[in-house]
C-alpha cells in the first residue's frame, strides 16, 4: 500500500461476532495477550485461493474470484467480524486456512493513553471459517519514532506470505519473518530514518528474495534472502518512494522490478539490483500508487502535482523518457492504486469521490464519474469477476461495472466510528475488510 496505508494492529481482546440473514450471535472474547496459545497448530493446507501479498500474487489487484458479494451492511451478509485491539491501515491477506493481518498498540491510539515504549507492532494468524485468533506476536519498537503518524498510524504495511513463511515490514523496526506458527525466523535491518507520514510500501516476493522498498528508512530498494533475511543487494537513490514496488515483463521477457520515486519510475534486474531504465513523471514531487502493467507497458496514475498519470513502454536502457513513454495526464489520484483490464484504466481518486476510466493506450478519460457521498479513499481498487470495489475511508465500499460505461451496481455502508484505509481482500466467495476496529468477513 502505499504512504497512506499505515498499519499496525495490537492486540487487546478480541470478539467474534457470526452473521447470517442479519441474525449474530457473539462468541466469548479470546483473553488479552502478546501471545495466543500456538499448541498443535501447523503450517496452512495449499489454496488455489490464496491472496497472499498487497494486491493480490501478481500485485495488480485483480482476482478470479467468483461469487463475491455485491450488497451488505452492518447488520446484513456478515458471516463474521473480530473486534481489533488497534488501528492499523495494512490490508489482511489469506493463505491456506488462515488469515494474516497486523497491527500497533501502545502508543498514538485514538482515545487511549500511551507512550512510546510501550509501542508494538502485531502480526496475527486467523482461522479463516471463524475469524478465531490462531496466535498473535508483538514486535517492540525500536526507537526513537515519530511522535505521530499522520492518517494512518503505524503499521500500513501489507504482510506477503508463502508456504514457509510470513514477511512483515515495520520502518526502522525492520524486516521480519515467522513461521507460520508465529516463531520468529529472522529479522533484517534496512535503515533507521523515519518520516512524519510514516513507511508504507509492502514485502514483494520474488523466486528467493523479499523486495523491501526502504526509501523512508535509507532512500533504498533492498532484496533479502526469503529463507535467512541477508541482505542480497541495495539500490540506492530510491527518494520520496512510499510505493510497493511490482515485477513487470517487458515484451521481450525480460522480468523488471518497477517502482515510482520523486519526479521518475525507475526499473532494476530483480536479481542484482542493477539499474535498468527510468522514465521521467513531469511531476517534481513524489507518485504514491503501485504502477500495473499489460503486455509491457507500465501505467502509473497518481502524485502531488497536475502532472497525475503516465504510461511507459519496459524493456528500454538508460533514460527512456523521450524514446519509451507513451502518453501523459492530468488525471489521476494521489494514494490508490489503478486497476488494468481490457485496454481499460479504472480507479477513484483520494479525496475528490470520483471514479475515473481511461483508455490505456492513450490516456483519454472515458467517463469522471461523482460517487454519491464518497468522501475520500486510501483503499487500492478490487478487480473480481467483472466489478470492481472501491472502498472509502467512511466504510462504504461502491461496487462498480468494470467496463468503460459507468454503472454502479451497489453502495455498501460498514460505518463503525473509525477509519477504513486498508484494501478489500478476496477469500474465497467472501470479502474482508478491515477498519481500525474490526476485520469484517463478509459474504455467507
Amino acid at each position: 500500500m502505499n504512504r497512506f496505508c499505515l498499519l499496525t494492529l495490537g492486540l487487546t481482546s478480541i470478539a467474534l461476532v457470526f452473521g447470517c440473514g442479519g441474525r449474530t450471535a457473539e462468541a466469548q472474547p479470546a483473553t488479552r495477550s502478546a501471545k495466543t496459545a500456538k499448541a498443535n497448530t501447523k503450517a496452512p493446507a495449499a489454496s488455489n485461493q490464496e491472496w497472499s501479498c498487497f494486491r493480490g500474487p501478481t500485485g495488480m489487484g485483480t482476482s478470479d474470484a467468483k461469487g463475491l458479494p455485491e450488497a451488505w451492511s452492518l447488520d446484513e451478509n456478515i458471516a463474521w467480524k473480530v473486534s481489533l485491539p488497534g488501528p492499523g491501515a495494512s490490508s489482511p491477506v489469506v493463505f491456506g486456512d488462515r488469515i494474516y493481518i497486523t497491527c500497533y498498540t501502545g502508543f498514538f491510539v485514538p482515545g487511549e493513553e500511551g507512550s512510546k515504549e510501550k509501542l508494538k507492532r502485531h502480526l496475527i494468524a486467523l482461522d479463516r471459517k471463524t475469524g478465531k485468533t490462531i496466535w498473535d506476536e508483538g514486535i517492540a519498537a525500536k526507537l526513537p519514532e515519530e511522535d505521530k503518524i499522520r492518517d494512518h498510524g503505524f503499521a500500513a504495511s501489507t504482510p506477503a506470505v508463502d508456504a514457509d513463511r510470513i514477511y512483515t515490514f515495520h520502518g526502522k523496526t525492520g524486516v521480519i519473518a515467522f513461521d507460520h506458527d508465529g516463531k520468529k525466523l529472522w529479522e533484517a535491518d534496512v535503515g533507521s530514518r523515519t518520516n512524519g507520514w510514516g513507511s508504507a510500501a509492502s514485502p514483494v516476493l520474488w523466486k528467493d528474495l523479499v523486495f523491501i522498498n526502504a526509501s523512508v528508512e535509507s532512500d533504498s530498494l533492498v532484496a533479502l534472502d526469503r529463507k535467512t533475511g541477508q541482505e542480497k543487494w541495495r539500490a540506492k537513490g530510491i527518494k520520496e518512494s512510499w510505493s510497493t514496488p511490482v515485477v513487470v515483463t517487458a515484451q521481450s521477457g525480460r522480468e523488471e522490478l518497477v517502482v515510482p520515486t520523486q519526479g521518475k519510475v525507475m526499473a532494476f534486474v530483480p536479481a542484482t539490483g542493477k539499474a535498468l531504465w527510468t522514465c521521467k513523471i513531469d511531476n517534481p514531487w513524489y507518485m504514491v500508487p503501485s504502477v500495473v502493467a499489460d503486455k509491457g507497458i507500465v501505467y502509473c496514475l497518481g502524485g502531488r502535482s497536475e502532472f497525475t498519470g503516465m504510461a511507459v513502454k519496459a524493456g528500454g536502457e538508460g533514460d527512456v523518457t523521450s524514446t519509451h513513454r507513451l502518453w501523459t495526464s492530468q488525471k489521476g489520484s494521489n494514494v490508490s492504486s489503478p486497476i488494468y483490464l481490457d485496454g481499460y484504466l479504472y480507479w477513484m481518486h483520494d479525496s475528490r469521490g470520483l471514479a475515473y476510466c481511461a483508455k490505456a493506450d492513450t490516456g483519454e478519460v472515458v467517463y469522471e464519474q461523482t460517487l454519491n457521498r464518497a468522501e475520500s479513499s486510501y483503499s487500492s481498487a478490487l478487480l473480481a469477476n467483472g466489478k470492481l470495489y472501491y472502498l472509502t475511508r467512511n466504510g462504504k465500499t461502491f461496487v462498480i461495472a468494470a467496463k468503460p460505461e459507468f454503472e454502479q451496481i451497489a453502495a455498501n455502508e460498514l460505518r463503525d466510528r473509525s477509519t477504513f484505509n486498508g484494501s478489500p481482500t478476496p477469500d474465497g466467495n467472501r470479502l474482508l475488510i478491515r477498519s481500525d476496529k474490526f476485520l469484517y468477513c463478509i459474504g455467507k
